[in-house]
């Protein structure tokens, strides 16, 4: 149930982006951007980003909805979870944990971030443009995760994550609204 009660049970960020398509419309464009557009990074690697960030930052509505996009997207299942429970023991490979090490401290800690955090993710091969995608998906993570805990809404069940999951691979973050193309 959300904090406002006007809205109904169930709702979520598809409430608020269809209550004002003047905003969310844009919103949702620049998201398919970050989210699938040009990048060195593949869209499940960008699912991964945004999952763990939201995972380490606590925003369980965020984690539950995005690991299966992950995992739509081939990141093995498990993995998330494991990131956030024990980062430093996780099986994946070093140089996406060295981006991932990064993005997490920028999500949770963002003014502690330094320039050798920086020089460590550069110095794995990552080019400016890769860690720039990276930087913009936490960006669109925390701005989300605002969003869902300004409104308090409630995490979606693991089969409605699921289906609405293969949605979003399918139809992209646009797609998904065809309110927004009224």
């Amino acid at each position: 149930m959300s904090f406002f009660k006007s809205l109904p049970d169930g709702a979520g960020p598809r409430t608020i982006f269809t209550a004002y398509p003047e905003i969310y419309k844009a919103w949702s464009e620049v998201s398919q951007a970050i989210m699938n557009g040009p990048s060195d990074l593949t869209p499940g690697e960008r699912e991964l980003i945004l999952t763990y960030v939201v995972g380490a930052a606590g925003c369980e509505f965020i984690f539950v909805a995005h690991k299966e996009v992950a995992r739509e997207w081939g990141i093995p299942e498990g993995l998330v979870e494991k990131l956030v429970e024990d980062f430093d023991s996780a099986d994946i490979e070093p140089r996406m944990k060295t981006l991932l090490g990064f993005v997490g401290k920028l999500m949770v800690t963002p003014t502690e971030v330094t320039q050798e955090d920086a020089d460590a993710v550069f110095a794995r091969g990552w080019s400016e443009k890769g860690v720039h995608d990276a930087i913009a998906v936490t960006a669109r993570a925390s701005f989300m995760q605002k969003l869902v805990h300004g409104y308090g809404f409630v995490p979606l069940d693991k089969d409605e994550a699921i289906k609405r999951a293969k949605g979003r691979v399918e139809k992209g973050y646009v797609g998904i609204f065809p309110e927004f193309d009224k």
